[in-house]
C-alpha cells in the first residue's frame, strides 16, 4: 500500500461543496410568482449573471433587471470552484491568430485589470470572501513540464505581462516546498478567495441596488423577448444567458457547450508544525504544468483544497445534483496532494465535491449580444471563470448600453472575444467517447513523461491537443 492510500475517515461527499458547508446555504429567495416583465432578464445566478446585474444597475439604476436561478445563487461552478481569481482566459492564443497579436494583448491586459476590479469591488461592497492577493504559482516537476513552463512563461511576457517572474528549484521552494519541483512561474495577477462567500455577497449587493432575484426557478427555454419557466414567462427586450456548465439543459443547447466535470477535496486543518515544513506563507494559488492539471489553494482556515479532473464528462451532457464525487476520483486527488506534499500522507480529507464548467468546441470563452433578437450570452470559461465572469459581465453591460443607444462602443466591446461564434459539439456517442479518450491520453502522457524523464512533451499529448482543438 502506498503512502497516498493510507486509510483515513471518509470525507463528507457532495452536499454542493465545502465552501457552502462552512457557512451553510443561504435562505431561499422566492421563485417567480407568475408572468412578469423586465428591461433585462438574466438567466443564471452565478458569477456571470450576478456581476452583469450588478454592473447594469450601477450604470443605469432605472433599468428593471431580473435574475432567474434554477436552484440558488452560486449553486453551480460559482460556489464549487477552486477559489482562483486569476488573469487566465480561455482562447487567447486562438484570438491572437484570428485578430492579431495586439488584439490578444488588449484582452490579456483587460484580464490583468479584472483581478484588481474584483478585489476592489468586493472590498467596496463589504463582501468578506477571504480574499488574499498572493498571485499564482505554476510549477513543473518533470523535464517535459519544465520545457512547457518556460514556453508558457515566455508567451505570457510576449502578451505584455512584464511583472511575471520565472523561478528555479530553489526560488520555488522559497515560496512553497513542493516535492521534486524543478521550476515555476509566478504572476502577481491572482488572488485566493472563498468562492461561495463571494457569490452570496454579490447576490446581496445586487439586491441592494434593486435587482430582483428569483430562485428555485428553472428556465426551460429562451427565445427573443422571453425566458420561459414552469411558473410563468419573463418578457424583456434583452434576455442574457449566463448558465455556463448548465447550458446544455436549455432547449436547443444540448451541443452548445460541453459540461466538463471537475472535482475537489479539502484537507482537515493542518497544524502550524506542518505548515512550517510546507511554507506557502504568500497564500499563492497553485497549479502545475501537467496535461491533466491540478489547482490548489491554502484556505483561510489552514487547509489545502486541491482540484482536478475526475470523470471528465457524463454521457448526454448530464450534470450532477449535489456534487457527489466517485471514490476513485477522491483517491486520485489525494495522490496528487501527497505527490506535492509527502508529509501529508495520512492527513484527513474533510470534504469532496464536484461541479461542471462550460467548454466550447474551440475552447474559447466568448461574450455575445445578437442585436436582431436582444439575446446575449457569456461563458465557455473552461475553468477560468472566477475572474473572466467579471470581465464578461462588464462587457455585456456595455453591449446592452450600446445597443439601446445609451453609449457608443467601448474598449470592452471591441475586445476580440466579443461576438465570437463556434461550431457545436459532436452528437453522442461521439462526444462522450472523444472526451474520455482525450483525457485518458493526457493522463497517459503525464505518466510517460514522469517515467522517462524526457524533456520533450509526449507526442500523445500533442496529438490530443490537435484533436481536441485546445491549441
Amino acid at each position: 500500500m502506498s503512502s497516498a492510500t493510507i486509510k483515513t475517515p471518509e470525507p463528507v461527499n457532495g452536499g454542493i461543496s465545502f465552501w457552502y458547508a462552512q457557512d451553510g446555504t443561504p435562505p431561499p429567495r422566492e421563485p417567480l410568482p407568475g408572468d412578469a416583465t423586465a428591461d433585462v432578464c438574466i438567466v443564471g445566478g452565478g458569477y456571470t449573471g450576478l456581476w452583469t446585474a450588478y454592473y447594469l444597475k450601477q450604470a443605469a439604476p432605472f433599468l428593471r433587471v431580473t435574475v432567474l436561478e434554477q436552484k440558488f445563487c452560486g449553486y453551480g461552478a460559482s460556489g464549487r470552484n477552486g477559489g482562483w481569481l486569476y488573469n487566465g482566459i480561455a482562447g487567447r492564443d486562438r484570438y491572437a491568430k484570428l485578430h492579431g497579436h495586439e488584439a490578444a494583448v488588449r484582452l490579456q491586459k483587460a484580464m490583468n485589470d479584472t483581478v484588481t476590479e474584483v478585489v476592489d469591488t468586493a472590498a467596496k461592497e463589504g463582501i468578506e470572501a477571504d480574499v488574499h492577493r498572493g498571485g499564482v504559482l505554476e510549477v513543473a516537476y518533470t523535464p517535459a513540464q519544465l520545457g512547457r513552463l518556460k514556453a508558457f512563461h515566455a508567451a505570457e511576457l510576449a502578451y505584455g505581462e512584464d511583472d511575471r517572474e520565472l523561478y528555479g528549484a530553489r526560488e520555488t521552494a522559497a515560496r512553497i516546498r513542493i516535492a521534486g519541483a524543478v521550476g515555476s512561474s509566478w504572476t502577481p495577477h491572482g488572488a485566493r478567495l472563498q468562492p461561495a462567500r463571494l457569490a452570496k455577497g454579490l447576490a446581496g449587493a445586487c439586491e441592494r441596488l434593486g435587482v430582483v432575484i428569483h430562485e428555485s426557478t428553472p428556465v426551460t427555454a429562451i427565445a427573443k423577448g422571453r425566458a420561459v419557466t414552469p411558473y410563468g414567462t419573463v418578457r424583456a427586450p434583452y434576455v442574457l444567458r449566463c448558465t455556463e456548465g448548465f447550458t446544455a439543459s436549455l432547449k436547443g443547447h444540448k451541443r452548445s457547450w460541453l459540461p466538463m466535470n471537475s472535482s475537489m477535496i479539502v484537507t482537515d486543518p493542518l497544524p502550524d508544525a506542518v505548515w512550517e515544513t510546507i511554507g506557502w506563507e504568500g497564500r499563492e494559488t497553485l497549479g502545475d504544468m501537467a496535461h491533466a492539471y491540478m489547482y490548489a489553494q491554502r484556505t483561510a482556515d489552514g487547509r489545502i483544497a486541491v482540484g482536478g479532473r475526475g470523470i471528465p464528462y457524463r454521457f448526454g451532457s448530464r450534470t450532477d445534483n449535489d456534487g457527489r464525487t466517485q471514490p476513485a476520483t477522491i483517491d486520485a486527488l489525494r495522490e496528487i496532494l501527497v505527490r506535492f506534499f509527502p508529509q501529508l500522507a495520512g492527513t484527513g480529507i474533510a470534504h469532496a465535491w464536484s461541479g461542471v464548467l462550460g467548454v466550447p468546441r474551440d475552447w474559447c470563452a466568448t461574450v455575445t449580444l445578437d442585436r436582431a433578437t436582444g439575446l446575449g450570452w457569456a461563458g465557455g470559461y473552461v475553468g477560468s471563470g472566477v475572474a473572466t465572469a467579471n470581465l464578461a459581465a462588464r462587457t455585456l453591460r456595455d453591449l446592452v448600453q450600446q445597443d439601446s443607444g445609451q453609449s457608443g462602443p467601448t474598449d470592452l466591446t471591441t475586445l476580440p472575444w466579443v461576438n465570437h461564434r463556434v461550431r457545436r459539439w459532436e452528437p453522442e456517442p461521439f462526444r462522450w467517447a472523444g472526451v474520455h479518450a482525450l483525457y485518458a491520453a493526457y493522463r497517459t502522457a503525464d505518466r510517460r513523461e514522469a517515467a522517462t524523464h524526457s524533456a520533450v512533451t509526449a507526442p500523445l499529448a500533442r496529438l490530443a491537443d490537435r484533436i481536441s482543438g485546445r491549441h
